[in-house]
């Protein structure tokens, strides 16, 4: 992974961030967001997968059904947000429309994808910090205004 900050004004970097073939992107994202102490921010991103993992939310289990992408697919589009989670950690949400050989496509909640040959994302932080409080009626953690 590299990463290169583009913009700066006080309060707000944004960060054009390169990943290799062969990272996860979930995880690493997260790890930049922890590296760069980003406690705020909207990202996108556009690239290819070798493999990937979305997951749509069902209300009734409180649990992602997981819809494998075991091919190479395009990141037609990506994007999505950091906020910290209660213990103060990054935790990013992100959504994907991956487009396959055929022109079809598969979307949700990226859970996980392997880069190849790359991911190209553009994070902008946002200069207030956000963040996300576990819902236990709904099974998920979303961003809390009031926190």
């Amino acid at each position: 992974m590299k990463s290169k900050l583009v913009a700066e004004t006080p309060g707000q970097r944004t960060f054009v961030v390169v990943l290799d073939p062969g990272e996860e992107a979930f995880a690493s994202l997260t790890e930049f967001a922890g590296q760069k102490g980003i406690a705020g921010a909207s990202l996108t991103a556009i690239g290819a997968f070798e493999k990937a993992t979305v997951g749509w939310f069902d209300f009734q289990s409180k649990s992602y059904r997981k819809i494998p992408v075991a091919e190479q697919c395009e990141v037609l589009s990506a994007i999505g947000d950091v906020a910290v989670d209660d213990s103060g950690k990054p935790s990013l949400h992100l959504h994907a429309v991956l487009g396959l050989s055929d022109g079809s496509t598969r979307g949700g909640h990226l859970l996980e994808g392997m880069v190849k040959p790359t991911l190209e994302v553009t994070v902008t932080e946002s200069p207030v910090h956000l963040r996300r409080t576990k819902r236990p009626a709904l099974g998920i953690a979303l961003i809390d205004l009031d926190a």
